[in-house]
């Protein structure tokens, strides 16, 4: 991959920062793009460290001209776009009679539209080289669960964004590939609703099912290289996925008569 080009929205912590070091140890040239321009610095030189060239394009992705901007920087900085990550996200908790009508707007700004535009600002590159593109969603995306439902209504859409684009590209060389991961370590356990980062905030999610990034960096890198449309990984996110696509009404059952005391901690506002 050493003349191949990656940008990552999402990348300077968690999957996106994971994803950004497994291109680079393939030498690739990966830019990536965030809020934290501390945390993109940190990247950048991790990635040069595992041998391929980094850059870091501070973008906002509620923003569609920093978003477009991030794209132009990339190509003018390496040439060409081969590999688009739409990964920046974080997720809204609680209760949906609790939340404001700002908690749905933050919420769909950054996963949705953030996703959509990011996706359309890469696609006229990708045309060029017949490159890649991937929407992180999430197995949220398959399965809703009491107080998630701002993130899983975001999540449930990326997957409609990726599914149509698959279509809206095919014939033109350009893959789109949804990935839905489980639990994978990250920081969004300790972002808050308004979007800013605690760093000591609790991580409540099940550690016994948590995925390191490098794993998930590993099978999210083959799953694009394979040019897969959709994408589902860890064991219990396959059968999250499938219970929720073929058997909702036993999804339904479960969580309202045996679930309620394990979901209490995220409907409570602490979900990530």
């Amino acid at each position: 991959m050493s003349d191949e080009v990656v940008w990552i929205t999402g990348g300077g912590t968690g999957i996106g920062r994971s994803i950004a070091l497994a291109y680079a140890r393939r030498g690739a040239s990966v830019a990536v793009s965030g809020r934290r321009a501390d945390k993109l610095a940190e990247v950048v030189d991790a990635i040069e460290a595992a041998g391929g060239q980094g850059l870091a394009v501070p973008c906002d992705v509620t923003d569609e001209q920093q978003i477009r901007a991030a794209v132009a920087t990339v190509v003018a900085a390496f040439g060409r776009l081969d590999v688009a990550l739409a990964n920046a996200g974080f997720s809204v908790s609680g209760p949906i009679e609790r939340l404001s009508a700002a908690d749905w707007r933050r919420q769909l700004e950054v996963n949705v539209v953030g996703a959509a535009v990011t996706a359309s600002a890469a696609l006229p590159e990708l045309r060029e080289t017949k490159g890649r593109l991937g929407l992180v969603g999430s197995v949220a995306s398959f399965v809703a669960t009491p107080g998630s439902g701002a993130y899983t209504t975001s999540k449930f859409a990326v997957r409609a964004i990726a599914l149509t684009l698959a279509q809206e590209v095919a014939g033109s060389g350009v893959s789109v590939t949804g990935i839905y991961p489980g639990f994978v370590e990250s920081d969004i356990a300790r972002v808050d609703n308004s979007g800013v980062f605690h760093e000591d905030r609790e991580d409540r999610r099940p550690a016994k099912l948590m995925w390191k990034t490098e794993d998930a960096a590993r099978v999210c890198v083959k799953a694009m290289d394979a040019r897969k449309r959709e994408f589902v990984f860890t064991g219990h996110g396959k059968l999250g996925a499938f219970l929720g696509q073929h058997f909702p009404g036993l999804v339904h059952f479960v969580i309202t008569r045996f679930g309620k005391k394990q979901t209490q901690p995220y409907m409570d506002g602490d979900r990530a």
